[in-house]
């Protein structure tokens, strides 16, 4: 465990000093480093590092992902500027093609807007439960592009937080950024992370 920038990260597998890849992950909204910590545990990889910033207050932003942008200021812009902090203290050891940006519900919300507002080429980008920050209608001009980054998108069919429409626009979004997306829904799954989405996370790393 360390902090950066007053940020507490949660870190796992190999040292960053010598890793040849890394994952950074978010967690959820109520939930913490240590529990997304859970998702590494099942796809770790030799010399790979692995890291999770916390949110304070277990939340990186207080309203839903679907309200307007200025009702989740000054917290969406703050938790945009955690990631940027860590995903420069890995690239300065990683190169941005071997590493992998994932997250879960909130963090799968904050994974994806930050990856289209600073898109290059990443190893991986996975959204767990989530989709592109804002309302309907919200402007997706983002400048940059993925340069084939592969996008995996997994969500419930039924998800009580999530909209399916969400999930298609941002895969839509990505793809038009020149990702190469993969967007699955899972029948009846709910709000979680299922056993074919860890497998689909193995099969995106397994080339990094």
């Amino acid at each position: 465990m360390s902090i950066a920038h007053g940020q507490r990260i949660v870190q796992a597998g190999e040292d960053l000093d010598s890793a040849r890849a890394a994952m950074i992950l978010l967690h959820g909204r109520g939930a913490t480093a240590e529990d997304i910590m859970t998702i590494a545990s099942e796809v770790l990889r030799p010399g790979w590092a692995y890291l999770a910033p916390q949110a304070a207050g277990n939340t990186w932003y207080p309203n839903p992902f679907t309200a307007p942008l200025e009702s989740n200021e000054p917290y969406l812009g703050a938790a945009l500027d955690t990631v940027s902090r860590l995903v420069g203290r890995v690239e300065a050891r990683v190169p941005a093609q071997r590493i992998v940006l994932l997250g879960f519900s909130q963090g799968a919300c904050l994974t994806l807007e930050w990856a289209a507002r600073n898109a290059r080429r990443f190893g991986a980008v996975v959204g767990l439960s989530g989709g592109l920050i804002g309302p309907d209608a919200t402007p997706r001009d983002y400048p940059g592009t993925f340069d084939h980054t592969p996008v995996f998108l997994g969500c419930s069919d039924v998800d009580p937080h999530i909209p399916m429409s969400r999930v298609v626009e941002t895969g839509k979004v990505v793809e038009g950024m020149g990702a190469k997306v993969t967007v699955q829904f899972y029948p009846g799954m709910g709000h979680l992370v299922g056993p074919e989405e860890l497998a689909a996370i193995l099969d995106l790393t397994k080339e990094i």
